[in-house]
């Protein structure tokens, strides 16, 4: 081994323009595959990150029209949702793992003792902070023995805090809605959120569903809702893959699992047809997740289809340039045989010549490939980047890949020379 390393440098030193045009094709194929795979991973987490701080896997409903006749009732008649709708969907669904009132209200002059401003304020349960990822960064969360006694407690986004209270402790504090006294709680820490329903999270403030109901009713009745939020169960989630991939229609037509059961069990509340869409409308973040995976996995497929074609390039010109090398060394091949050199010995020479040469060009294109990763990961992400993220399984790929390259791409050239019969080899003239 020690002696093939010795002779592969020799060839290097010797032949370095060539060496280098060689090393390059493999070396830029392996940094392609790195790069192109960091680039699509970083990509994928902070567009999933931006959709998650909405709420992993949350759907929104809104009563809607119905459009058929049910029950006697017309069609067209509004569907009103209420407290007691949540209710039923916790006994009722089994695809529903939880679920949360809310009643909002826009356009509150909440004060403070140093400033004022027109919030949104929203009424919840407090398991609906876990299906909307409301977290704090100071303070604390709404609770349930706060619901359960209708606290004048408010937890209130970050950038309502800084309007409100500058760059002073808001917690503990008192903030007026319209008039009536809220302790403060809690401050929600900084969410980057691109989408909402009804106004960000960083500017709204969270108070008991209870003392909502109290303080700040509905003018359409005591027990209406601006809409429940709901999670599934995670094998609820898993299935919609195998939903999308047997519709024989359109996207847009497909009745999906939770929604249908989330009008099942409505239906009976309110007197509908379960198969009337129009009844209730729904937001899904699950479905928007499933579409992005899918394109996520479809951007990294062409990627890799990308990556692996300008490896294989790379390795033609290894397995040209060591044919090259074994036409050069004909004579020298026929004097080792004729010297008791094994045919064996030969092939497994010319081998790990074109392997190292494969192999050190791979390493070396990983080391650039992760100092860029590095360097751009020092740079400002946008919202929707998390940087360069090079998985274990994506560098196992690579990895695996370069070496099955490596073998092919040295065996034919190592076996031309060791197939040279040792008299024509010693006959042989350049």
């Amino acid at each position: 081994m020690v002696e093939i390393l010795a002779q592969v440098t020799s060839n290097l030193r010797a032949n370095k323009l060539r060496s280098f045009l060689t090393m390059f094709g493999i070396l830029w194929g392996v940094i392609s595959v790195v790069i192109l795979s960091a680039t699509g991973e970083g990509f994928r987490r902070g567009n999933q990150h931006v959709l998650e701080e909405l709420g992993k896997n949350v759907g929104i409903v809104w009563g809607g029209r119905t459009s058929f006749q049910a029950g006697g009732e017309r069609a067209g008649r509004p569907i009103l949702l209420t407290i007691d709708d949540v209710r039923a969907l916790e006994r009722e669904s089994g695809m529903v793992a939880v679920v949360s009132p809310e009643l909002g209200r826009g356009g509150v002059t909440v004060k403070s003792t140093y400033n004022a401003a027109t919030l949104n304020v929203n009424g919840i349960e407090p398991q609906y902070q876990d299906i909307r990822t409301i977290e704090v960064d100071r303070g604390r969360l709404l609770r349930f023995t706060d619901n359960d006694a209708a606290l004048r407690v408010a937890v209130i986004g970050v950038d309502a805090t800084r309007q409100l209270f500058g760059t002073r402790e808001s917690i503990g504090q008192t903030v007026n809605l319209n008039g009536v006294p809220y302790t403060v709680i809690g401050r929600i820490r900084k969410k980057d959120q691109d989408s909402s329903y009804n106004g960000q999270d960083n500017e709204r403030v969270l108070i008991p569903y209870t003392a909502m109901v109290r303080d700040f009713p509905r003018g359409d009745g005591v027990k209406v809702l601006s809409n429940l939020v709901v999670a599934p169960h995670p094998w609820v989630v898993s299935q919609l893959s195998s939903v999308l991939d047997a519709r024989t229609g359109r996207i847009e037509d497909i009745d999906w699992p939770l929604e249908r059961e989330v009008r099942r069990v409505l239906s009976r509340q309110h007197g509908f047809d379960a198969n009337d869409r129009n009844a209730i409308a729904m937001w899904d973040t699950s479905l928007e997740s499933l579409m992005f995976g899918r394109m996520i996995v479809e951007m990294k497929n062409f990627f890799s289809v990308v990556g692996v074609v300008t490896l294989v390039l790379g390795g033609i010109g290894v397995m040209n340039i060591m044919l090259v090398a074994v036409r050069e060394r004909t004579r020298e091949i026929g004097v080792r045989k004729a010297m008791g050199a094994t045919t064996g010995q030969i092939q497994r020479q010319f081998f790990l010549e074109g392997f190292i040469l494969t192999m050190l060009s791979g390493v070396i294109g990983f080391a650039v490939a992760l100092a860029l990763c590095a360097a751009v990961n020092l740079l400002p992400m946008p919202p929707r980047f998390q940087g360069m993220v090079l998985t274990w399984q994506s560098g196992a790929w690579a990895v695996a890949v370069l070496t099955l390259i490596g073998v092919v791409t040295s065996t034919y050239p190592a076996r031309r020379a060791a197939l040279l019969p040792p008299v024509e080899a010693l006959r042989f003239e350049m």
